[in-house]
């Protein structure tokens, strides 16, 4: 196995797969002041993040982009009403996994702090004989950074995304638009770094491996689309020079989501880090 490879197409998936939460209240002390119409917009986006987070999962069609690697979709499931979780598809060459994973689609699951990519059995290593690879979110966002996304949290879903626009530098409202063939009212908001609080040592360390990938991030561009009974219909993040666009299908009713069997997982956690501390040394 090529840990380098490996910990390139990781640095690009793993790191978009965990990118919607722009900040969060236990390093943030200070909330945009409502003047004017961003207290009309600030109220409007409060009752879409209660909706959101009442919901609790959603079925998601995800789009990730950098500078320097081809779109990646993804589609599955999004949980965060116990604890923040996904299980999605994606394209498996875009996502860089072909060496390791030869079917057209590769599953990708996150769950108790940990991403799990479907594989081939690989014959040797510490995939010998496995059916799933198996990487801790430290190797992505650093051991301080991983910190912020605790598991019970939820911390890194769309709701915890969405609770941090009250944080936001600035807010406004970009009209009435149409997206996937629903009236939607387009909201844009920024995040720096300031105000980001914990999450800034996942996002704004460029010697992690997630920003390696953007390039570090001193803010958070997200626009948000709201449509009817108060809930998203897109989301988009700009991360330094990734942008993750999610499409939300539907909301509630998703099966539960579950780490693959221990015996089938073969974890990579140190072997990876130690890769990607040679590729940024």
């Amino acid at each position: 196995m090529r840990l380098r490879y490996t910990a390139a197409c990781v640095g690009v998936t793993a790191a978009a797969l965990m990118v919607t939460s722009a900040c969060g209240t236990d390093g943030a002390k200070t909330a945009a002041k409502a003047v004017d119409k961003t207290d009309v917009i600030m109220a409007a986006l409060a009752r879409a993040t209660d909706q959101t987070e009442n919901l609790g999962s959603a079925q998601v069609r995800m789009t990730t982009e950098t500078s320097t690697t081809s779109p990646v979709t993804m589609d599955g499931t999004y949980s965060w009403g116990h604890g923040f979780a996904f299980d999605v598809l994606m394209d498996t060459k875009a996502a860089q996994m072909q060496q390791l994973h030869a079917a057209a689609k590769t599953r990708g699951v996150y769950v108790d702090g940990a991403y799990y990519y479907e594989i081939d059995p690989q014959p040797s290593g510490p995939l010998k004989g496995k059916e799933w690879m198996k990487i801790d979110a430290s190797v992505v966002f650093g051991d301080k950074g991983a910190e912020a996304f605790q598991p019970s949290s939820g911390a890194g879903s769309p709701a915890a995304a969405m609770k941090g626009l009250k944080y936001a530098n600035n807010v406004d409202d970009l009209g009435k638009e149409t997206v996937d063939g629903q009236s939607a009212t387009h909201y844009r908001a920024v995040v720096d770094k300031e105000h980001m609080g914990k999450f800034k040592k996942a996002y704004g360390n460029q010697n992690n491996l997630f920003g390696s990938v953007t390039g570090g991030s001193d803010s958070i561009t997200m626009d948000i689309w709201v449509g009817a009974k108060d809930l998203p219909v897109r989301m988009k993040q700009r991360f330094g020079s990734l942008t993750v666009t999610m499409d939300f299908e539907k909301f509630g009713a998703t099966a539960a989501i579950k780490a693959p069997p221990a015996a089938q997982t073969g974890d990579v956690t140190e072997q990876v880090k130690k890769a990607t501390a040679q590729q940024q040394g």
